[in-house]
């Protein structure tokens, strides 16, 4: 259970990145309304989510199955969960019950995989993003333009899109740590403009993290994935 002291700090913080991304929208010409602000819970316990969705947080999002998994079955509130982490093709079966959206398929395997689950274990299609390298280093995970068979990012994102049980719904990408962020969201962008001309569907943009918001939002990003600027440092909280 939280405390108020717990709530305070998740309040102020959920107030301040709330402010970063409407001054951004503000400094990009953009409607606030146009980003998704999905709060990262990975490592903080379930009452966090209960404390996020009493304070009007409908998308949370987690990076390992095994924690997810419980935490979506123990929160009762009505969320949106993403899966924003590596994704292994033996956990898909776990992830298509709890999951909304999974942020982080960058293979032809791994998209025929979870297609197969999701056919098998969902009643609703899945909504997919396709994960980008855009240094084109698949060992940092992501889908490479004109990559091998499995990793070719067209590939990927035909795979996905032809499969019933998913729905392509846009891309990803983490900036690399050795790259400027606005250089890293402007060639997601150049991506992500290339792949709706074929399916126009494919809008979402997902982008950002707390150190890197702004320019992801200057770049189109319409989905924020943000842990510690609202949770705070976990090891503060111990």
């Amino acid at each position: 259970m939280s405390t108020p002291e717990r709530e305070a700090q998740v309040r102020a913080g959920l107030a301040g990145v709330r402010a970063r991304i409407e001054r951004a929208c503000h400094a990009a010409g953009r409607d606030p309304g146009g980003v998704t602000l999905v709060v990262v819970t990975k490592t903080y316990p379930a009452s966090d989510v209960e404390l996020l969705a009493g304070l009007g947080v409908v998308d949370v999002g987690e990076n390992r199955d095994q924690e997810a998994a419980a935490k979506a079955a123990a929160v009762s509130a009505p969320m949106r969960w993403h899966f924003v982490g590596q994704l292994q093709r033996n956990k898909c079966r776990s992830v298509v019950t709890y999951a909304d959206v999974v942020h982080s398929v960058d293979g032809v395997r791994l998209a025929e995989t979870l297609a197969g689950a999701a056919q098998r274990h969902r009643e609703r299609a899945l909504s997919v993003l396709v994960q980008v390298s855009v240094d084109g280093d698949p060992a940092r995970g992501g889908a490479v333009r004109g990559g091998d068979a499995d990793r070719d990012l067209e590939r990927v994102a035909a795979a996905v899109a032809a499969a019933p049980a998913l729905r392509l719904a846009g891309v990803m990408a983490v900036a690399p740590m050795d790259w400027a962020p606005d250089a890293a969201f402007a060639a997601l962008a150049e991506v992500s403009a290339d792949l709706r001309a074929r399916y126009p569907e494919a809008t979402m943009i997902s982008a950002g993290m707390s150190g890197d918001l702004e320019a992801a939002i200057a770049h189109g990003a319409t989905h924020v994935r943000i842990g510690s600027a609202v949770l705070g440092t976990r090891d503060k909280l111990r």
